[in-house]
């Protein structure tokens, strides 16, 4: 999953801004060097979004439901007399 870029730039801005003002000739180069870490740490994560994690719970889920049927199914089939 790409990281959400919105979610990228606030965190680089708010790096940045705490660079003293001292500083300040650097920042425009730390915001970019932070951006690239950040991109690169993201990508490595493998994360997923909200959404895609949400889906992947309910596809879960749904699987879940169907096992224990088919495990209800079969221990109703064991339970039967052989004839």
């Amino acid at each position: 999953m790409r990281p959400d870029f919105q979610t990228i730039d606030d965190i680089t801005r708010k790096l940045a801004a705490a660079v003293p003002e001292e500083l300040k000739t650097a920042r425009a180069e730390l915001h970019e060097q932070f951006r690239a870490i950040l991109e690169t740490t993201f990508n490595r994560m493998d994360l997923v979004t909200r959404e895609e994690f949400e889906i992947q719970k309910k596809v879960l889920a749904r699987t879940r439901e169907k096992l224990e049927a088919i495990e209800a199914q079969l221990d109703g089939e064991d339970g039967k007399d052989p004839e």
